[in-house]
Formats: C-alpha cells, sequence, structure tokens
C-alpha cells in the first residue's frame, strides 16, 4: 500500500508516503512558506521512493480544523494529485493527527487537543487511542479555551497543541494537568496523517475527489475576524 499525505493546517508544513509500512517525511516550520514547499516536498519524496502517481493506493490530507489558507493548500494539491491520477481520497481530522503523534512518540493513551485559533479561541479535539489509532470522544469544537468541553473517560489526560500555551493559565486550572502533561509545542505533520489515512483506507472510508472537502468548523472566517 502506497499513501501520499500532506498536512498545512498549522504553522508546519509537511509530505509523507508511506510506501509497503515505510514512512519518509520532509517536515518544515514556515508560517508563510506552505504554498512554496508542499509541491517540491512531494516531488522529492515520489523521487526517492521511485513510484509515480498511479502507483499510489490514495492520496490522504489534513482536513482541518487549522488556518483557513492552510488546509485550503493541502485539499487542493490532495484533489489535484488524486483527480490527476483517478485516486481515492482520505481526509483526517488535523486535530486526530496531532493526537495520534502523542501516541506514536509519547505513548499517550487520552490526548486533549487544543489549537491556538486566534480571535480568543481554540480549536478543540478530546481523543483515546483504540487499537492504536485515535478515536474522537466528543465532537470537534472551535469555543473559547475557558468552555472547552471535557467528555466522560480517561482519568489521566495529556495536552497537546498551541492551544495549550496561548492559554496555559486558563487551560491547565480548567483541567487541572500537571506542568509536565502538557505538550505545547507539537505540530501535526504528515506522517501521522498517513498512519490514520490506512486505517481508514483499510476500513473502506476513502471518498472520491469531489466528497474530499475542508474542515473550518468556523463558518465564516472574514465575517467573524471582522466583528
Amino acid at each position: 500500500m502506497n499513501i501520499l499525505a500532506i498536512e498545512t493546517s498549522t504553522q508546519a508544513c509537511s509530505a509523507a508516503l508511506l510506501c509497503n509500512g515505510e514512512i519518509l517525511q520532509r517536515y518544515q516550520v514556515a508560517p508563510r512558506g506552505h504554498g512554496d514547499l508542499i509541491l517540491p516536498m512531494i516531488d522529492e519524496l515520489m523521487s526517492v521512493a521511485g513510484l509515480s502517481p498511479a502507483q499510489l493506493s490514495a492520496v490522504a490530507f489534513g482536513r482541518g480544523p487549522g488556518a483557513f489558507t492552510g488546509v485550503r493548500i493541502a485539499t487542493s494539491v490532495a484533489q489535484g494529485i488524486a483527480f490527476g491520477a483517478d485516486l481515492p481520497v482520505v481526509p483526517v481530522s488535523s486535530l486526530a493527527a496531532l493526537a495520534q503523534a502523542g501516541f506514536r512518540h509519547k505513548g499517550y493513551q487520552a490526548v486533549l487537543c487544543a489549537v491556538d485559533a486566534r480571535m480568543g479561541e481554540i480549536y478543540w479535539g478530546a481523543y483515546q487511542i483504540e487499537q492504536g489509532v485515535v478515536s474522537l470522544l466528543s465532537g470537534e469544537h472551535v469555543c473559547r479555551p475557558e468552555l472547552a468541553p471535557l467528555p466522560p473517560g480517561p482519568s489521566q489526560w495529556y495536552g497537546m497543541g498551541s492551544g495549550w500555551q496561548e492559554y496555559a493559565e486558563c487551560l491547565n486550572e480548567r483541567f487541572l494537568l500537571r506542568p509536565d502533561s502538557d505538550d505545547a509545542s507539537c505540530l501535526a505533520r504528515a506522517e501521522e496523517v498517513a498512519v490514520l489515512a490506512q486505517h481508514a483506507f483499510e476500513h473502506g472510508q476513502a471518498v472520491s475527489v469531489e466528497q474530499a472537502m475542508p474542515v473550518y468548523l468556523r463558518d465564516n472566517v472574514a465575517k467573524k475576524s471582522h466583528k
């Protein structure tokens, strides 16, 4: 199975190629460079693996929530590659990818993801590991940090994402996490998008290009910002 994955929903830009169980990744933190970086990253990965788009099983992308422009870049690039090679697409939650990184690299079993959404809000999701992949315990939200919901579940949570840095005092007080229980620096990466996409693909959750849509959570970013 060969899956190309793209993640550009945060300050980080990354592409990953899952090829026969191995993952190659290119990653760079470049808040305004995603549009220039992502295609060369993809070209390099495909060249190193010796693959053409026609040899891919699917294209996956971080479908948000996240930065409006970044989510659009990932969506459009994935759609373009999939359309040209007649491939299915696997949209993957960028929050889920963040939580999956906590499990893969640190062994976290339950993660509260908070990503700074600007305008005094966060993108929020609570995840628990089930058979090696994250499972969303309640809906994803955009909300003020003091209103972030905590679903019933494990007694030990770990916080991940830029929201824990931007709103550290509020979130730590609200959820009573120890100071060493958060990893604010972690950003969603394409390698976790690839891992989750493989699981989704194997369970028949790939979609057509036309169905591969971004998730912003905010219906009208420009209007809300103006207010």
